[in-house]
């Protein structure tokens, strides 16, 4: 049978309207079209004098897809100091790398790469007729099929999963659609996780950019399916999107990215981004290299320094990205569908035969009647949340020496850290995060993964009941916290708000916590990718003026619940 299906990102999405968020498959159409002045800048101070320094580029490219393209003009090179030596090179995936490097270098050296790039994304029904496992292959894509280092799609488990998972499938689309599918619901992101390859994904179901796009690959390449590897950067200027229920605006951290690449004989290569849940990407996206896997895709930006003799203490690196819209078009609009994974999904329109999935979030927990409430003991620790953030990582300013050698060489790659944070103390809107109570609990403590910039004043955390999946009615106030007493750190901490006067006492369910403020405190709330811990809904805000809390984000915030239950 033909049947039309479409995906969509759980990404930074803000629904300015009411949404019933099961299964969550969105059919797409329309375009983005910008032009954007773009820059990427490195500054290393050595430590005393470098005996030596060197530095790779890789220039962003004109290129073009059925879904996204990208036109690079003016592109500029600034160095300060001239480099003693510079070379360019083609790679063998085609990448284009320009090379660096000093000798003796005693100061500050500040390299930048800047240009404009007209970026589109245009979704409009796409029609494929490739079948499962696609044919006529050519032989360009032929290392995109193997195994490597961090895509492990020859691992018995890894195989196995996606032999499963593509069972009964006829067409290439449908077979892709599957993985990516599972990929989203399996994943959970955290940042920075302890290992970044495919086989650490599949069995812990954690990870970032890296270990979704690895994770996709490595079970897409085990089915016969080409995948690469793409490294750019995702820009963080918002963009809406009309739907039947109203609109999602969407907001991604500026940083380093990765997504992948899937090649169809009849359409070309095909970008996909699973860690945003998109069977596309979006025009705030710039590309800049490919590969079979992120080990492979390190030369932009990696920094090679050694030490001269005698010299003591590390260099500092520091990398800015920095991006502005001169023009900026945007037309898009979705329908809603009745199948896909838990995770918001976000594609164009195609046409191929498939077999729709569902799949449907967990039931909330059973309440306990009061009168059962109030008889139990409370004596054993409970704790949980959305725990996993970069705790006191300075986003802004110099960033540490991530690996080195036996010779002494210091490399500086590129890291995938991106700030993600809503400043939450402004005075237009309000922000709440939704709790899931699985035991009875004596609530203690709310901590929110914080950052004060400054200003004055006093914030507290508020307590309220669940209300049709929207914060209902206060239950408890915490203490409030002055500003002052709140540390001014490098990065974002937790900042910890107790329930002292009367700790409320918890039934099994839905909660929601909100900060409140008086003053003028500038303060941002973490929040993690898609939702590690709660429910697509879980994610609220409002306007002071208004009574409902009619806006859901797909993010959630991060968040540490501490207190007691029962046994």
């Amino acid at each position: 049978m033909n049947r039309r299906i479409v995906l969509i990102c759980p990404l930074l999405l803000q629904v300015f309207a009411t949404a019933d968020l099961g299964s969550e498959n969105y059919i797409v159409n329309g375009s983005q079209e910008s032009e954007i002045a773009y820059s990427l800048t490195q500054r290393i101070v050595p430590a005393g004098t470098a005996a030596s320094v060197q530095l790779s580029f890789v220039a962003p490219e004109t290129y073009s897809t059925p879904t996204y393209s990208q036109t690079i003009r003016d592109l500029r090179f600034t160095v300060d100091p001239l480099p003693q030596e510079r070379k360019e090179r083609r790679d063998e995936r085609g990448n284009r790398i320009i090379d660096m490097s000093w000798r003796n270098l005693s100061g500050p050296l500040t390299a930048g790469i800047s240009c404009t790039a007209e970026t589109r994304t245009i979704l409009k029904p796409l029609e494929s007729k490739a079948g499962f496992p696609p044919t006529s292959l050519p032989d360009d894509v032929d290392a995109y099929l193997k195994p490597s280092v961090q895509v492990q799609s020859d691992h018995p488990d890894i195989r196995r999963t996606s032999s499963e998972l593509t069972a009964g499938v006829t067409t290439e689309f449908d077979a892709v659609r599957r993985i990516v599918s599972w990929v989203i619901d399996h994943m959970k992101y955290v940042t920075p996780p302890e290992e970044y390859d495919a086989l650490y994904s599949f069995r812990t179901g954690l990870g970032n950019c890296q270990n979704y796009s690895h994770l996709a690959a490595a079970l897409a390449r085990a089915a016969g399916i080409p995948v690469r590897i793409v490294n750019g950067v995702t820009l963080k200027e918002p963009f809406t999107m009309k739907t039947g229920q109203g609109e999602f605006t969407f907001r991604m951290g500026q940083g380093r990215h990765s997504w992948i690449e899937v090649y169809y004989p009849d359409l070309g290569w095909i970008p996909y981004d699973p860690q945003q849940t998109e069977l596309f990407v979006s025009n705030r996206f710039i590309r800049i290299e490919v590969g079979v896997d992120n080990k492979e895709t390190e030369k932009d930006g990696v920094v090679r320094y050694r030490q001269a003799p005698g010299a003591g203490g590390r260099p500092e690196f520091q990398e800015t990205i920095e991006a502005a819209f001169p023009s900026d078009r945007i037309h898009l609009t979705s329908v809603k569908q009745d199948y896909g994974p838990r995770s918001i999904l976000l594609a164009p329109e195609v046409t191929a035969e498939f077999k729709p999935v569902v799949t449907h979030e967990e039931p909330p927990p059973k309440t306990i009647p009061g009168d059962v409430l109030d008889k139990l003991q409370f004596s054993e620790r409970y704790i949980f949340g959305n725990l996993n953030f970069p705790r006191n990582v300075d986003f802004l300013t110099t960033r540490e020496v991530k690996s080195g050698d036996a010779s002494g060489e210091l490399v500086f790659e590129k890291n995938f850290l991106v700030e993600t944070a809503e400043y939450v103390t402004k005075k237009m809107l309000q922000y709440a995060q939704i709790i899931i109570v699985d035991k009875p609990l004596k609530l203690y403590e709310a901590a929110l993964a914080l950052h004060k910039f400054g200003g004055g004043g006093q914030v507290w955390v508020e307590l309220m009941a669940d209300d049709g999946g929207r914060p209902g009615g206060r239950i408890a106030v915490s203490d409030m916290k002055d500003l002052r007493d709140i540390p001014r750190n490098a990065g974002y901490d937790w900042v910890g708000f107790r329930f002292t006067a009367s700790p409320p006492i918890l039934s099994p369910g839905r909660y929601w916590i909100a900060l409140g403020f008086t003053g003028s405190p500038i303060i941002n709330w973490f929040y993690s990718y898609g939702k590690p811990v709660g429910p697509m809904e879980g994610t609220r805000y409002k306007s002071p003026y208004d009574d409902e809390w009619s806006g859901a984000l797909a993010y959630e915030f991060n968040y540490r619940i501490a207190g007691l239950t029962s046994k």
